[in-house]
């Protein structure tokens, strides 16, 4: 795909980006774009490169080797000095940066209905049965997200929960072109805060919760909210909807702040022309639920194939949304009970010497109390969970991480997750402080190598035991400072399984 340089400046001026163009003559606007960059080493002939600022260089530092690469043009907030090549000035460069991504990609954001997550846990899971509801009233979906992202033909691993604006725009554009009528997407207060989603505009959004996390980023929790609410506050458009778990405070300030297009749904509390739904049974095989609708009509003994209930907070998101789409209940039912397993998201595996592992994603002190107290009452022996926290992230969690692990596991393994440029094993250290200020006193060992520990506690689990493994879910490497090694707790299982002649029943 290529658009004119020209015609692409005159898009950023209608948007109010564009302040002034730069160039040698004007017969260099009249060159084709192929490609929009925020990256100079992946920069090839034709590219427009955008000047978006990190957290520790410039954008403006790398013009000159985008040049060299071939770039045709630089999008930046000031004039560069020593270019040969047209410089678009704009207000805002990540702003500009996702209008021009959008416009070069088509507008593909304006032929899919846009359905966006948000919260702090369970986006993941709720992307994953939005899809299944759509895929089963026959409207094909494409998915971002933090696991994978989907086209509407081939899935590929998610680099990032919320992709920079430039991929953003391709995936929506080949969604198009694959025949897809819809995306949801997970849209993280990274992304949100950062510009990757300007471009797009939702038609239903989701809010699931809010817990502590990136609060090294944001600050504080109010900040964190406030980047979450600027999904509602600038990307929707027309008779949009929001679906809003009321049963979270912060769920419920969004309930009140934007109530002319509020759904809200709750387990907690069951009243007149909100969602509500309570649990019939549970097993580590799955969930059954009831699912009353505003219209009264009840969805009776959905069988999810999840676990847990913040999965039935999930499924009651999915379900409000898809509601709202006009979706009945016959297909919203088999949408539910249909869903694929979300990888790394209380993913079972059924060992046949007795003992279950759980492979989950849990890297916050909620989510690991979520996770552990879905699977506590379900565990027939001792619960068992190998756990760690990443390098480089906020460390007042690692305390709070062994508190919850103290309170509810019976034994500990304290490993690795992705250290980055800290000392796995200082990290190690401070979460045993939360271990040892527990009254309840578990049994725990620190095990640095994540592989050994896996192995240990699968070693040590006896028949009806559970091995819970978090932290990294379906990631698929563990990042160190200066490099990166091929892991999986799934292949370390798999691995275990095998070299001790062990299979999944």
């Amino acid at each position: 795909m290529e658009v004119s340089l020209k015609s692409l400046a005159e898009f950023l001026f209608q948007r109010r980006c564009l302040k002034e163009i730069k160039a040698p003559n004007l017969d260099s606007l009249s060159q084709n774009v192929s490609n929009i960059c925020i990256d100079s080493r992946h920069v090839q002939r034709g590219a427009l490169f955008c000047c978006l600022d990190g957290t520790k260089r410039r954008g403006i530092e790398f013009v000159h080797d985008a040049e060299q690469n071939g770039a045709i043009a630089v999008l930046a907030t000031e004039r560069i000095e020593n270019l040969d090549i047209p410089q678009l000035i704009v207000t805002d460069a990540r702003d500009a940066c996702g209008y021009a991504s959008a416009y070069f990609n088509g507008l593909p954001a304006s032929r899919l209905l846009l359905i966006g997550v948000t919260g702090t846990n369970g986006k993941s899971t709720t992307t994953y049965l939005i899809r299944s509801i759509l895929d089963a009233g026959e409207m094909r979906c494409g998915l971002i997200g933090t696991i994978i992202y989907y086209d509407g033909e081939k899935e590929e691993e998610a680099e990032r929960t919320t992709p920079q604006a430039p991929l953003i725009q391709n995936l929506l554009s080949r969604m198009v072109k694959n025949g897809c009528h819809a995306c949801v997407m997970e849209a993280s207060s990274h992304g949100i805060e950062q510009g990757r989603i300007v471009g797009c505009f939702y038609d239903r959004a989701i809010f699931t919760n809010l817990t502590p996390e990136h609060l090294d980023y944001h600050g504080d929790m109010d900040k964190y909210f406030a980047a979450k609410k600027k999904l509602l506050e600038k990307y929707m458009r027309g008779g949009w909807k929001v679906s809003t778990n009321v049963d979270d405070v912060y769920g419920k300030m969004i309930q009140e702040t934007f109530e002319p297009y509020a759904l809200s749904f709750s387990i907690r509390q069951r009243k007149k022309g909100r969602f509500y739904g309570s649990i019939v049974s549970s097993s580590l095989e799955g969930i059954v639920m009831d699912i009353v609708l505003p219209d009264g009509i009840t969805l009776a003994n959905v069988v999810l194939p999840l676990i847990g209930e913040h999965n039935a907070y999930n499924a009651l998101a999915a379900c409000t949304t898809a509601w709202s789409l006009d979706f009945s209940p016959d297909v919203i039912r088999r949408g539910l009970e249909t869903c694929p397993p979300v990888p790394g998201r209380l993913e079972r595996y059924f060992i046949e010497d007795g003992s279950i592992c759980v492979i989950d994603y849990a890297h916050t002190p909620d989510a690991l109390e979520k996770a552990l107290s879905t699977i506590r009452p379900l565990c027939g022996g001792k619960l068992w969970l190998v756990f760690g926290h990443g390098g480089d992230r906020f460390r007042e969690n690692r305390p709070l991480l062994g508190s919850v692990a103290a309170s509810l596991a019976d034994h500990i393994v304290v490993t690795m997750d992705n250290p980055r440029s800290e000392d796995p094993g200082e990290i190690a250290l401070q979460i045993v402080e939360g271990i040892k200020s527990s009254s309840r006193d578990p049994d725990y060992k620190i095990i640095i190598d994540r592989k050994e520990a896996v192995h240990f506690a699968l070693d040590h689990a006896r028949a009806n035991d559970v091995v819970l493994i978090t932290g990294k879910g379906p990631e698929r490497q563990i990042i160190f400072k200066d490099h990166v090694m091929a892991y999986s707790d799934f292949d370390a299982l798999k691995e275990w399984c095998d070299s001790r002649g062990k299979k999944f029943l």
